[in-house]
C-alpha cells in the first residue's frame, strides 16, 4: 500500500510513533525522581525537609535545649539521627544521658549535641568548623550509619572520618570514635570492609574507640522505636552506658584546659 495515496493512514502512523517516543521519554524522566525519593528517606526523614547537603550550621544546643556555656569545657557529639534523637525528647537522647552522668561524677564538662538527622560522614565533615566552637575538650564521632545504609564507598567514608579526627586533634581535642555496622544486605565483602575501616582509623590516629555504637541495642525490639532503627528512651540510655567507661577514662587521664 502506498502511503502517499492514503494521507490519513500516514498521519495516524506518525502520531502513534510520536506517542510511543513521548511515553519512553516520560519514563526516563520519572525514574531518577523515584530513585531520589527512595534515597531521601534513608534516615527516616524526607531529605527535602532539610537544606541540600545540610550545609547550614546546626543549632548548637546542649542536650536539654539550652545554649551552651562558652566558659565550660565541651564534649561535642558529632553524629546523625542516632545522636540527634529522632523521635525522642531532648532529655531522652544519649548525649543528654551523658550530661547527667557527667554531673553526677562531678565533671565540669558540657555536652553539645551536634547530631543532624540524615547526615553522612561527608556532611559531618562539611559542618565540622561550625561544630568545633569554643573550648572543645572531647569530640565524640558517631557517624557512618547513613554511609552504610546507602552503600557509599568505604574509602570515601574513611577519608572523611580521618579528616574529622585530624581537625579535632589539631585543635587539641581528644577524640572518641564510635564504630558502626553496615546492613547485611550490602554483602559480606562490603560489611567487613566497612567494619574494619573504623578500627583501622582508631589505630592509625591513636584515638579512643568503641567498636559499635548500637552494641546491645540493635536488633532488640524492646530498645528501639517502631522503625526498628532508632533507639527508644531505654535504648538511648544503653548507648550512654556503653560510651561512659571510655569517655570517663579519657577525662580522667587528661587535664581540662
Amino acid at each position: 500500500m502506498d502511503v502517499q495515496e492514503h494521507p490519513h493512514s500516514a498521519n495516524r502512523m506518525y502520531i502513534q510513533m510520536r506517542l510511543r517516543v513521548s511515553v519512553r521519554i516520560a519514563r526516563l524522566l520519572v525514574l531518577p525522581v523515584v530513585l531520589s525519593a527512595i534515597a531521601c528517606v534513608a534516615d527516616g526523614i524526607p531529605r527535602g525537609s532539610k537544606p541540600a547537603n545540610h550545609e547550614v550550621a546546626p543549632s548548637m544546643e546542649s542536650p536539654l535545649g539550652t545554649a551552651p556555656d562558652k566558659g565550660r569545657p565541651r564534649i561535642v557529639v558529632l553524629g546523625d539521627s542516632l545522636t540527634a534523637g529522632l523521635g525522642l525528647a531532648a532529655d531522652q537522647t544519649f548525649p543528654a544521658h551523658l550530661q547527667t552522668m557527667l554531673a553526677v561524677a562531678g565533671q565540669p564538662h558540657e555536652i553539645v549535641n551536634a547530631g543532624v538527622s540524615g547526615d553522612t560522614t561527608a556532611g559531618g565533615l562539611r559542618r565540622l568548623e561550625w561544630s568545633l566552637v569554643g573550648n572543645i575538650h572531647v569530640l565524640i564521632v558517631a557517624l557512618g550509619a547513613n554511609d552504610g545504609m546507602r552503600g557509599l564507598a568505604v574509602d570515601a567514608m574513611k577519608a572523611n572520618l580521618g579528616e574529622i579526627i585530624r581537625s579535632a586533634q589539631t585543635r587539641g581535642a581528644l577524640v572518641l570514635l564510635t564504630g558502626m555496622e553496615a546492613p547485611p544486605n550490602m554483602g559480606l565483602a562490603y560489611t567487613e570492609e566497612f567494619r574494619r575501616a573504623f578500627s583501622e582509623l582508631a589505630e592509625e590516629h591513636d584515638v579512643a574507640f568503641v567498636p559499635f555504637l548500637l552494641d546491645g541495642v540493635a536488633g532488640r525490639v524492646e530498645l528501639n522505636q517502631s522503625d526498628g532503627i532508632h533507639p527508644n528512651p531505654e535504648g538511648a540510655t544503653k548507648i550512654a552506658d556503653l560510651l561512659w567507661p571510655t569517655l570517663v577514662s579519657l577525662l580522667d587521664n587528661s587535664a581540662v584546659q
